[in-house]
């Protein structure tokens, strides 16, 4: 009696785009909090100088510093930006979009959570000025205003992208986000609440956990390309017609 032949063992796709923007930004990350635990000379000169020449300027211009802080305090401020995100998890929720919805929650809870954790560990000082123009607490590094507002825009934008949104409306995300990202970044530094390092650590760091969950979406859904546009987000979630019921069923 002959045995069936064996199915070959299934072959695994390669990692998608998401997997490896993760990995570099993680790596480069991890790189810049190496060089900040050792308070690297270089790095410490640029971020010195950069602070520096930007704080002459907001000592001499009041009125930036009020757009900067009306821009830092509210409009990009982490709360404001968790804000938005729980908004977009209730949405998707709503329309049916579950799994989108919880994977959205989760991202944007376990980024405050290692923010957190990575502030607390590295405890890196903020600047300090004889005249300043704003406060902030917590450690410096990495800049929470920085890795809030990549968070939450990218996972926008990776919604967007899921859903299979228009043109118009990727291309006005994108402007949107263009402009918030380094703008909330400028206005940290702008401020001296932070060094220059601080808004790229929270940058890369928000970056790495924003593809790590487009990666792990993907790869739960069995798709090749995580970022792949579809419908998932967009539809509404289907209703069962209660005439079907009462119809005959053919055999």
């Amino acid at each position: 009696m002959c045995s069936p032949p064996l199915s070959p063992p299934a072959r695994r796709s390669p990692p998608g785009p998401a997997a490896a923007v993760a990995v570099v930004c993680a790596s480069l990350f991890v790189v810049l909090l190496g060089l900040v635990a050792a308070d690297w000379a270089p790095l410490a000169a640029v971020d010195r100088a950069v602070a520096e020449a930007l704080h002459r300027h907001a000592v001499a211009e009041p009125a930036v510093v009020r757009v900067n802080r009306v821009l830092t305090d509210w409009i990009w401020d982490p709360w404001t930006m968790r804000a938005l995100t729980a908004v977009v998890v209730v949405a998707l929720w709503r329309r049916g979009a579950r799994a989108a919805a919880c994977w959205t929650a989760v991202t944007a809870a376990c980024a405050a959570l290692l923010q957190q954790a990575l502030k607390a560990v590295v405890g890196r000082e903020r600047p300090q000025w004889p005249d300043p123009v704003d406060s902030a607490q917590y450690a410096a590094f990495p800049s929470g205003h920085a890795m809030t507002a990549v968070v939450t825009c990218g996972l926008l934008l990776w919604l967007l992208r899921l859903c299979g949104a228009s043109p118009a409306l990727w291309a006005t995300a994108l402007a949107v986000v263009a402009v918030s990202v380094p703008g909330v970044a400028f206005t940290r530094v702008y401020l001296g609440v932070h060094w220059l390092s601080d808004v790229v650590g929270g940058a890369l760091a928000g970056t790495a956990v924003v593809a790590c969950c487009a990666a792990g979406y993907g790869a739960r859904s069995g798709r090749k390309d995580p970022a792949a546009p579809g419908q998932e987000c967009l539809a509404a979630p289907a209703r069962e017609d209660p005439a079907a019921s009462d119809r005959p069923h053919r055999m």
